[in-house]
């Protein structure tokens, strides 16, 4: 599914079936491994789906009711939030920059904002609240700097993925040596939260995140899901047909930032799963342009379902959610490349 803007200011729906098909799929997807996350969450307390659908919909028992409402539901919904957080932005990235490995991970803007968490955390000696504020001023920082440099009578995608990987190496240095600066518990807790990891999430770090998604969700599938089409066949056909490449590829850079800083600031910089979600978005529907929506569903789906790998993959032991995506997104990447030089693309 697209949405186009009108001359007029309307808009209209264009439906392509496979897309809808694998968009609707991924948020079943998704919404189910959020049920079976809960009922098999981390703790003793046994519960099965039916239970968890019937606190859902009102009709559970207490004890049912605290350890879901109270317990495991927070730290799912902020696991479906992020994965669309990334997944979103990551679809974003790669179609501003028309490579599949522009997203936000290689391009440095996770780097960004764990060098403002580290920040916050290790030389202001700030808490869980300073951590978020830190990890989203890093990633618009970085995205500025990056924006920046990279602008030349415009900014070009091979110029930003340069200058992306350019600032990331820069920035992993600084975060190595505030990890030095930090005491040991403070040390143990930024790797963690480098690591990626939900461990411990409430309402409090889901809601800016949620707040986030619903004002730039608009931005995104709204003004920019129609430029962004016509962005992929590259800058002078978009002017040719009237889109103002400049603004647009700043706002919606701007939003897909901001997007990632918050997703960041909620469960720390969680690897690959912007850079996977919207290639395997994309595979799926077999439909050009940016695919917004099924890249966003697919980006919930993979978060909460390796959340819930995390959870279960080693008997009495939570691993981060970030080890799990990381390797999986790690042998995607391998795969990727290895597909991307078959083809002689790179």
């Amino acid at each position: 599914m697209s949405v186009k803007r009108a001359a007029a200011g309307s808009f209209s729906v264009v439906f392509r079936p496979r897309a809808l098909a694998v968009g609707t799929g991924c948020a079943v997807l998704a919404l189910a491994g959020a049920v079976f996350a809960i009922a098999a969450g981390s703790g003793d307390y046994p519960m099965n789906p039916l239970d968890v659908l019937r606190v859902l919909t009102g009709s559970g028992a207490p004890g049912d009711e605290f350890v879901v409402e109270e317990l495991r539901l927070p730290r799912t919904a902020t696991a479906l939030l992020v994965g669309a957080a990334f997944g979103l932005g990551g679809a974003v990235f790669q179609t501003v920059v028309r490579n599949p490995l522009g997203s936000p991970d290689v391009l440095g803007f996770t780097s960004g904002s764990a060098t403002g968490a580290l920040t916050a955390v290790v030389l202001i000696g700030g808490g869980s609240t300073a951590l978020a504020f830190g990890a989203v001023f890093g990633g618009l920082a970085t995205g500025l700097l990056i924006y920046l440099l990279a602008w030349r009578q415009g900014v070009h995608g091979y110029r930003l993925v340069l200058v992306g990987i350019g600032v990331m190496a820069i920035l992993t240095g600084v975060n190595g040596y505030l990890l030095t600066r930090a005491q040991i518990l403070e040390a143990g807790r930024a790797v963690l939260w480098i690591t990626g990891s939900l461990d411990g999430r409430g309402w409090e770090d889901a809601l800016p995140l949620l707040v986030a998604l619903v004002v730039l969700l608009p931005v995104v599938l709204l003004y920019c899901a129609r430029p962004l089409r016509m962005l992929e066949m590259g800058d002078d056909a978009a002017s040719g047909l009237g889109i103002a490449v400049e603004h647009v590829r700043l706002t919606v850079l701007t939003a897909a930032v901001l997007l990632v800083s918050f997703a960041s600031a909620a469960a720390g910089p969680v690897a690959f799963v912007a850079l996977t979600a919207p290639q395997l978005a994309r595979r799926l529907t077999r439909a050009p342009g940016p695919n917004l929506l099924p890249a966003l569903f697919m980006g919930a789906a993979l978060l909460v379902v390796a959340d819930l790998a995390a959870q279960r993959l080693i008997p009495g032991h939570t691993l981060p959610v970030g080890v799990v995506t990381g390797v999986a997104g790690g042998a995607y990447l391998v795969w990727l490349l290895a597909t991307e030089r078959r083809a002689g693309r790179i």
